[in-house]
């Protein structure tokens, strides 16, 4: 496995888990960019998304319906940092046989989590400026291949992705990756 891309989301990963460890039990009920998820279901789909990324990471087939069970607050960070570590070990240890495959899943799930911790950031009044510059743009460059126009629209027609946010090149690169995603930056 590509040890750089190993390593891109495995700061992805850790600066998630830091800006899940400063959110507050009370910040659970603010909304996010996520549409119509509040800070607490955005934290428990983080959850099931490493599970289910340690999943695939190890050649099984996740379970992507719905967003696993409600964990209560105080255990959002303990959660997230096995999650990532069981995450991290199993593309050491990956064996995949179908190396592109393998590629696209692990830049996938970086973007997820870029994505998602510059939710949380948003949404818990902590800076977006210190996430990974590095990450964004790999993301962003898997993004633009990946996310097709066709899975994009309004969230009530079934779409999982807004239209993009048109984003100023002089933004910082997460900004730019969340516009993208459709979320708006300013």
């Amino acid at each position: 496995m590509n040890r750089d891309a190993v390593e891109r989301l495995s700061r992805v990963l850790a600066q998630t888990a830091d800006l899940v460890e400063r959110v507050r039990p009370e910040q659970a009920p603010l909304p996010t960019p996520c549409r119509s998820w509040d800070v607490g279901r955005l934290v428990n789909h983080l959850l099931h998304e490493l599970e289910q990324s340690r999943v695939r990471a190890e050649g099984g087939i996740p379970d992507l319906a719905g967003d696993g069970p409600e964990v209560a607050p105080e255990r959002w960070s303990p959660l997230f940092e096995q999650g990532a570590k069981e995450l991290l070990a199993a593309w050491r240890e990956s064996r995949a046989t179908d190396q592109d495959q393998a590629r696209f899943t692990l830049a996938q799930q970086t973007a997820e989590f870029a994505v998602h911790g510059w939710d949380l950031a948003r949404a818990t009044g902590q800076p977006t400026n210190a996430l990974d510059a590095d990450a964004a743009e790999a993301s962003l460059a898997w993004a633009r291949e990946a996310l097709q126009p066709q899975y994009r629209g309004a969230e009530e027609e079934g779409h999982a992705f807004g239209p993009e946010v048109r984003a100023s090149e002089a933004l910082h690169l997460p900004d730019r990756l969340a516009a993208f995603f459709g979320r708006d930056p300013a």
